[in-house]
C-alpha cells in the first residue's frame, strides 16, 4: 500500500529528526523512530477512512432524527439514505482489518459530531450528491466517485476539518500528500489494504535497511561527497540535502536491485519537494557526478530482480 517513495520520505524524515536531536545518530534509536512514524501514519489513515465512512453513514442518523420530530414534515420523513447503503462503503465497513483497527484504536473517541454533521449537510447541498441520489440503480463507478468526492472536496479543503486533524495527529503536515494518494488508491482497490499492517514485511525490511545503512556508512558517503563540493562549504549545505545525498549514495552501493536511474530521479524529486528551491538541481549534479565516478571505478553492481515488490 505504501510506495517506495513513501518509504524514502519516512526514512529521510527519521534521519532528519534524529540528526536534529543529536549529532551522533544511533541506528537503534532511529529505527524506533522510523517504526513510530509508520505507526502514526497507520493511525492517521485509519481515522481519515473512519471519518469518511461516518459522513456517508450520517444519512441514516439524519433520517432517524428528523423522522423522530414531534411534528415531522414530509421532507423529514423522506430523507434519501442511498449513500448509507453505498456498496463500496460496506466493503470497507465489513473488512476484518478495518473492524479490528477500529476496535483497537477507537477513532470514535476523537470524532467531532458537529463537524461530522456539517460535513454531511454540506454534502447534501452539492450537485454531485443530488446527481448521485437521483439515480436509483447502483454501479461501482458512482459508488466510488461519491466517496472520493467527500474526501477530496469536502474533507481535505475544509479548514475546520484539517484543524481537527492537526489537533489529534502531529504527523498531518508530513503525511497530508501521502494520505491523499493512499486514500484514492484505497477507494480504487480496498481489498489490497490491511489496516493492521500498512507496510509489508518486505517494505519494512527495506526501510530499516536503508535507514541503518545510511547511518552505518556515513563515513563512506561523506568521503565520496566532499571532493564534489568544490566551492561549497559542507557545513553550510542544508542538512536535508546531505541526508538525501547520503541515501542516494547508499542505494548506488548497497542496494543492488534498485536501478541507479531510479535512485537519482527519486532523490531529485524528494529534494524539490522537501528541501530548498535550488536543491533539486544541486542533488542532481552531485548524485550524477558520484554515479559516474563509481561506475568508472567499477564499484556499482546491479542485478535485475523482477519479482521485487519494493
Amino acid at each position: 500500500m505504501i510506495s517506495r517513495r513513501n518509504i524514502r520520505v519516512k526514512v529521510m524524515q527519521s534521519l532528519y529528526t534524529s540528526d536534529s536531536i543529536t549529532n551522533d545518530v544511533n541506528a537503534a534509536d532511529a529505527t524506533k523512530l522510523l517504526r513510530k512514524q509508520f505507526d502514526l501514519s497507520r493511525k492517521l489513515f485509519l481515522y481519515l477512512t473512519y471519518f469518511l465512512t461516518e459522513v456517508a453513514r450520517y444519512a441514516e442518523k439524519d433520517s432517524v432524527k428528523k423522522a423522530g420530530k414531534h411534528l415531522p414534515s414530509a421532507a423529514d420523513l423522506n430523507i434519501n439514505t442511498k449513500i448509507a447503503g453505498n456498496e463500496l462503503l460496506w466493503k470497507i465497513l465489513d473488512e476484518p482489518s478495518f473492524i479490528g483497527a477500529v476496535s483497537e484504536l477507537k477513532p470514535a473517541h476523537i470524532i467531532e459530531e458537529e463537524l461530522l454533521k456539517r460535513t454531511y449537510e454540506t454534502l447534501t447541498h452539492t450537485e454531485e450528491y443530488k446527481d448521485y441520489i437521483a439515480v436509483l440503480a447502483r454501479d461501482k463507478k458512482s459508488e466510488k466517485v461519491i466517496l472520493e468526492f467527500i474526501f477530496t472536496n469536502l474533507m481535505l479543503p475544509n479548514e475546520d476539518f484539517t484543524s481537527h486533524i492537526e489537533e489529534h495527529f502531529i504527523n498531518w503536515d508530513d503525511d497530508a500528500e501521502m494520505m491523499n494518494v493512499l486514500m484514492l488508491n484505497y477507494l480504487q482497490k480496498p481489498h489490497q489494504v490491511n489496516f493492521n499492517e500498512m507496510v509489508s514485511k518486505e517494505k519494512m525490511d527495506f526501510a530499516i535497511s536503508l535507514l541503518q545503512t545510511v547511518i552505518e556508512k556515513k563515513e563512506i558517503s561523506m568521503e565520496l561527497l566532499k571532493p564534489k563540493l568544490k566551492n561549497w562549504d559542507a557545513e553550510r549545505i542544508a542538512t536535508l540535502d546531505l541526508i538525501i545525498i547520503q541515501m542516494g549514495i547508499c542505494e548506488f552501493l548497497f542496494f543492488e536491485t534498485i536501478p541507479t536511474k531510479v535512485t537519482i530521479n527519486e532523490y531529485i524529486d524528494l529534494a524539490k519537494e522537501y528541501s530548498t528551491p535550488q536543491s533539486g538541481q544541486f542533488i542532481n549534479g552531485i548524485l550524477d557526478n558520484i554515479h559516474k565516478e563509481l561506475t568508472a571505478e567499477g564499484k556499482i553492481h546491479k542485478k535485475s530482480f523482477k519479482n521485487s515488490t519494493l
